[in-house]
């Protein structure tokens, strides 16, 4: 860690609002350079000048923690189902610790070394065997000397506190985030239960990310805070949800849900529902607030604006944007003119312009989980079998639903 700069600890110790970036995973599939399936950040190594823009764009934006671009980056994962990198997980985790800490030096910001859900984990490896895969990890983090780790997008506690009984052997501070919603994990353990196991594992700072929009990630991140309160335990909240509206999503989350991945653009949050989103985050308790699939850097400053009082600065990618649309009042147009003003965006019902569109889907729910043999990861790529299999799996749930 720079000199000077406090620690995420001391931050949130201290009632400071620390605000997280948003989707790499997302944003860098739309230009150009993630491939949607495998999700995996080779990136890092083979653009790094993508990771590194995307990084800068989520500082100007106000973000204070560069959390590295290692999402999906254990070899299990990298080398799961026909993929062939020629890349290996250090190559990649090395590389992304370089760019994020590059970045971060040019202001205010952390970084953060991040481990997420493995193959491994659905295949039914041990516990020894996933651990070991986390620790690989975690020696690169230990090398590159971030300044603090997150186990993120975990479907089920058990392999979340796997990860965060190993990297609490770092001596960093460690925080835990699951992919989950109020219906709790994929083995119906609730919110409130998981963030105890978190807390009792070594997580300081426990959440939600992912999976699900900003207000029903606050919603599960306020039962995991009432259940460690009730557990006699004290942790640090954190909240990073999609910038997806997802009100028909059924325990698993946006990726049951018929548009994945490829058509969920007319779910997106505005600005101004962001602007919400911190506010009630906030009033919750949450200290750690930001973003994950679907977040934007101008979404991130829209909560990095919300907040300025809180945290006594505007972003510096204020400097182009007029609080409240209060830079329309130069457009050359009247009627775009009148709309600078805050009563306007947030009471504005945002039209969808798709006549012929439901307002809500009916999410898939194969009701398939860690141990199921549809689940089950392997090295060789798809076999025409297994698609046929799944084809025909998909006609069922659909039958059913």
């Amino acid at each position: 860690m720079a000199p000077g700069k406090k620690g995420i600890l001391e931050r949130l110790n201290a009632g400071e609002v620390v605000i997280g970036d948003g989707g790499f995973v997302f944003a860098l599939e739309k230009r150009g350079y993630v491939k949607a399936g495998p999700w995996t950040p080779e990136a890092t190594v083979t653009h790094p000048e993508a990771v590194r823009q995307l990084h800068r764009e989520f500082l100007r934006a106000g973000a204070n923690v560069m959390q590295t671009f290692t999402f999906y980056a254990s070899d299990d994962k990298l080398e799961n189902r026909g993929q062939s990198l020629k890349l290996t997980g250090a190559q990649i985790n090395e590389a992304a610790c370089d760019l994020a800490r590059e970045v971060a030096s040019e202001g205010d910001a952390l970084v953060a070394g991040g481990v997420s859900q493995t193959p491994s984990y659905l295949s039914c490896k041990s516990e020894t065997e996933v651990k070991a895969i986390f620790k690989k990890q975690l020696d690169v983090f230990m090398k590159k000397n971030v300044d603090f780790l997150i186990a993120e997008y975990y479907e089920h506690v058990e392999e979340a506190v796997w990860a965060v009984e190993v990297l609490k052997t770092s001596g960093k501070p460690v925080a835990a985030c699951l992919c989950i919603g109020p219906e709790g994990d994929m083995h119906g353990v609730s919110p409130g239960e998981c963030a105890v196991r978190l807390v009792k594992a070594g997580a300081q700072i426990v959440g939600v990310n992912c999976h699900f929009d900003p207000m029903t990630c606050v919603k599960a991140v306020q039962m995991m805070k009432a259940g460690v309160e009730k557990a006699g335990l004290k942790a640090h909240y954190m909240v990073q949800p999609l910038a997806f509206h997802t009100p028909d999503c059924n325990c698993q989350g946006f990726i049951d849900l018929p548009e994945f991945p490829f058509a969920l653009e007319p779910r997106i949050l505005t600005r101004w529902d962001m602007h919400k989103y911190a506010r009630e985050a906030y009033k919750s308790g949450i200290r750690f607030i930001g973003g994950c699939c679907g977040f934007e850097p101008y979404h991130i400053r829209a909560i990095a604006e919300e907040l300025a009082q809180e945290r006594g600065i505007m972003p510096p990618g204020s400097d182009k944007h007029g609080m409240w649309g209060s830079g329309l009042e130069m457009h050359t147009k009247p009627w775009v003119r009148a709309r600078a003003r805050r009563d306007y965006w947030e009471n504005l019902k945002p039209a969808s312009g798709r006549p012929l569109c439901p307002t809500m889907s009916t999410p898939e729910g194969w009701g398939v989980t860690k141990g199921h043999s549809d689940l089950m990861q392997h090295k060789e790529a798809t076999s025409s079998m297994e698609m046929k299999h799944v084809l025909e799996m998909q006609k069922k749930a659909k039958s059913s639903s």
